[in-house]
């Protein structure tokens, strides 16, 4: 791309985006002088780095968004990031909410719930985050066999007139109607609060004083409520580790270098105890790239529903003069503190109280940025952080990563009005304006032909092919639809790409086999079985494992997408159905007044002179239709 003239760019605050020869955006950066930082990258090739050098290579157009403030142009940056994905961007793609505890303590008898966002303002006390939900449900149930607290919503507690199976087997103490007092259901929930607070020798001592205060009272029973719920503390705070005596709540991040690439590993430390960690891993970075990788990952990791911490412990602080090499964000010497001041009071707006970004400051924070590249290393090692696309690429057995897949699904009533949805994801995510859906003829309710002709219309449909083409069903509708497309591509595709095998994938989805050998339909299952052509066993895929696990949520996406297609269709057959018992309508008739009316609404709002300019209808037919109508 060529140097830009420097009066054509403007030095407020803002946001600039590359684009590539197809007009796709390559790049986007935020900037507190835009002509400044535009300009930077326009330097002698030798002190770019190869990022940057690349990304110029590839720029053909160059287009800025002014802004008021550097704050805006963060805030802006990011949210472009997320909705475009550039290429050359440090792009955060596990950017899920991660699972938080939830206790209204403000209502008369809180409950505590498992959620994923924060709401602001509510008055209830967030604990958390966890990374891995199986385990904070984990916890869950643990805090609830210690501490019977109610489990039904509010909903169902005001409609409720005698307690639940729950209270009968000792884990509920049924406040719905009225078993206990609020005064002792809040001295549980405070030792609930407690205990997630990580201030486990207060909760003991309580504990143990009111136990003995019931011996004494020669109220054995409590007591021994008391002593069990004593010794499964116990048990639990040998689990917990104490990393700042003082207490504190922070997220400590640290970022190691590999051969192909750098990994960042974080620290979730609530109230002096590590609650949870995480590490994230992005191929083919150098450690040039680190100081744009700390600042990127902080605008993304952090949104509107998660657990800001009051501070955010980083490994140094970016930045090293604005003569040297730029990072493809502004992170150098007063850019990269004024980029973390922004950072700091966007992340104070969400929080709603002050945010602090920050190096570490004494031995114990030190140690604790070592303990986040500790895990950081380890888990780049085993690479378990790699891009989805890749550990598909290896649980699937395949030649090249699996970036784009298309799942189908059939959808029919009674072999009537049959659909095939299909779905499409980029990168583990929908590409919604690429959904499709087949109306599919004459194939009855017979599901193999229904497959097979869809899979005709596929081929005819043409590129983009996917690297995963995912069936809905088992090794029989998978073995239906790769006859055809093998059939069809070496019949009339494979000599204009002069490779006579499909291009991609082709697999199938099914559920699993209960011990009955019977589909495995209920919620929670994490056992699908993964067939693929050739292969008369399912895939040796671990159950529960977040590849399968994404396969699974895409077939369910595409069940419902195909669902979703076939019920206006359904509704319309039942409607003709309904409108052949009119006089003088039979089926054609029916079928006319469909392809000039979208809805039974539209029909009876049409004027009798409307039905009578359709094909084959007179004015006095026209007269009673449009009388029978009127009385639907």
């Amino acid at each position: 791309m060529e140097r830009p003239e420097p009066s054509s760019i403007p030095v407020t605050p803002g946001v600039y985006l590359y684009r590539d020869a197809q007009g796709k955006i390559i790049y986007v950066g935020k900037a507190r002088n835009l002509r400044r930082r535009i300009l930077s990258y326009f330097r002698p090739r030798d002190q770019l780095t190869p990022k940057t050098a690349a990304m110029i290579g590839h720029a053909v157009s160059l287009e800025t968004l002014n802004t008021t403030t550097e704050k805006e142009a963060l805030l802006l940056e990011a949210s472009l990031i997320k909705k475009h994905r550039p290429h050359y961007n440090i792009v955060l793609r596990d950017d899920k909410q991660y699972v938080l505890f939830r206790l209204a303590e403000q209502e008369e008898f809180p409950r505590l719930e498992v959620v994923r966002k924060v709401r602001r303002r509510d008055g209830a006390r967030y604990f958390g985050p966890f990374t891995s939900a199986q385990a904070a449900r984990e916890t869950w149930k643990s805090i609830h066999r210690i501490f019977p607290l109610r489990r039904c919503s509010n909903r169902a507690m005001k409609n409720r007139v005698r307690p639940c199976l729950y209270h009968h087997i000792g884990l509920c103490l049924a406040p719905c109607s009225g078993e206990v007092d609020r005064k002792e259901y809040a001295d549980m929930t405070r030792r609930v609060s407690l205990l997630l607070e990580g201030k486990s020798r207060e909760l003991l001592d309580m504990l143990r004083e009111s136990m003995e205060k019931a011996s004494e009272d020669l109220d054995f029973e409590r007591a021994a409520v008391l002593r069990d719920q004593l010794r499964a503390v116990e048990k639990t705070v040998e689990r917990q580790g104490v990393v700042l005596q003082k207490g504190g709540d922070m997220d400590v991040m640290g970022v190691v270098t590999r051969p192909d690439g750098l990994a960042l590993g974080v620290i979730f430390v609530r109230q002096g105890v590590v609650q949870d960690r995480s590490t994230f891993f992005w191929p083919g970075l150098g450690l040039e790239e680190a100081d744009e990788l700390i600042l990127s990952f902080i605008s993304q990791f952090y949104g509107p529903h998660s657990a800001v911490p009051p501070r955010v412990v980083i490994p140094w602080l970016p930045g090293g003069g604005e003569d040297e090499s730029p990072a493809d964000q502004e992170n150098s010497g007063g850019e990269g503190e004024s980029a973390l001041a922004s950072l700091a009071s966007a992340l104070a707006d969400l929080r709603g109280g002050p945010v602090y970004i920050s190096a570490p400051r004494n031995a114990d924070e030190n140690r604790l940025v070592d303990m986040a590249k500790s895990n950081a290393r380890e888990a780049a090692q085993g690479r378990a952080d790699m891009p989805l696309s890749e550990r598909l690429k290896l649980v699937l057995h395949a030649s090249r990563p699996i970036e784009r897949i298309e799942c189908v699904d059939v959808s029919h009533t009674g072999g009537q009005a049959t659909k095939v949805g299909m779905v499409v994801y980029e990168e583990g995510r929908p590409r919604r304006e690429d959904y499709r859906v087949w109306n599919i003829e004459g194939a009855g309710g017979d599901d193999y032909a229904a497959l097979s002709m869809w899979a005709e219309r596929r081929l005819e449909h043409g590129a983009p092919w996917p690297d995963l083409l995912l069936i809905d069903g088992g090794r029989g509708q998978l073995a239906a639809v790769y006859r055809v497309l093998c059939e069809g591509w070496s019949r009339g595709l494979a000599a204009e790409h002069e490779d006579s095998s499909l291009p991609f994938l082709a697999a199938g989805i099914a559920k699993a086999r209960d011990e009955r050998g019977h589909a495995d339909r209920r919620a929670g299952n994490v056992a699908d079985r993964i067939f693929v052509p050739g292969r008369s066993n399912p895939l040796n895929i671990r159950e529960g494992s977040p590849e399968l696990l994404f396969l699974q949520s895409v077939r369910d996406a595409t069940h419902d997408f195909s669902i979703g297609r076939h019920r206006p269709a359904r509704a319309k057959q039942a409607f003709s159905g309904e409108l052949q018992r009119l006089p003088g309508v039979g089926p054609a008739t029916a079928k006319l007044l469909w392809e000039h009316f979208s809805s039974i609404a539209d029909m009876k709002a049409a004027a009798e002179e409307d039905i009578a300019r359709l094909p084959g209808i007179g004015r006095k037919r026209a007269g009673k239709i449009w009388a029978s109508l009127r009385e639907l």
